[in-house]
């Protein structure tokens, strides 16, 4: 996503929130199961939890707006990987080359984009309701932020530097 697209009623914070959860809910189930195929425990658990607050807060706002008219956002609005339609072979070359730390980069850059976009809307509305909203979400956000932060710190760099082993 470029740009934060114009939101200007809490129902259609709802249809972009609903569509970014619903996106983070998925993907982190997919890199969970891919971390713990590489055997990375730590890693894949972390992005069960993840997986777990996520589909918590579809569900929640599923719930919020259960019976009221939400606008739709187009599919691939708030797409991790593959914009567009997607391609299968395409999505599973990049989960077979992912290594942990280029996963939790993926996901700290998604988490990051949620965040700012719930900002924005926060920073350009007028209707306080939808400012307090926006700034409840961004601040889920912003712990999820922390969470793959603190991951990161803690998961070395698979790449090999043979400067290093071999000298210049």
């Amino acid at each position: 996503m470029t740009s934060a697209p114009a939101v200007r009623t809490p129902n259609e914070l709802y249809a972009h929130a609903l569509a970014i959860e619903r996106e983070a809910a998925e993907r982190y189930a997919e890199l969970a199961q891919r971390m713990e195929d590489l055997g990375n425990d730590d890693v894949a658990a972390l992005f069960r939890q993840l997986a777990v607050y996520e589909a918590e807060h579809l569900d929640t706002l599923e719930r919020r707006t259960s019976g009221v008219d939400v606008p739709v956002v187009p599919p691939g609005e708030y797409a991790w990987l593959d914009a567009g339609a997607p391609e299968t072979v395409a999505h599973e070359l990049v989960f077979r080359l992912l290594t942990p730390r280029h996963a939790l980069g993926i996901a700290l850059e998604a988490e990051r984009r949620a965040e700012k976009f719930f900002q924005e809307v926060k920073a350009t509305a007028t209707d306080p309701a939808l400012r307090a909203l926006a700034q409840e979400m961004a601040m889920e956000e912003a712990g999820h932020i922390a969470m793959v932060q603190q991951a990161l710190a803690k998961t070395p760099d698979a790449r090999v530097d043979w400067t290093t082993i071999f000298g210049d």
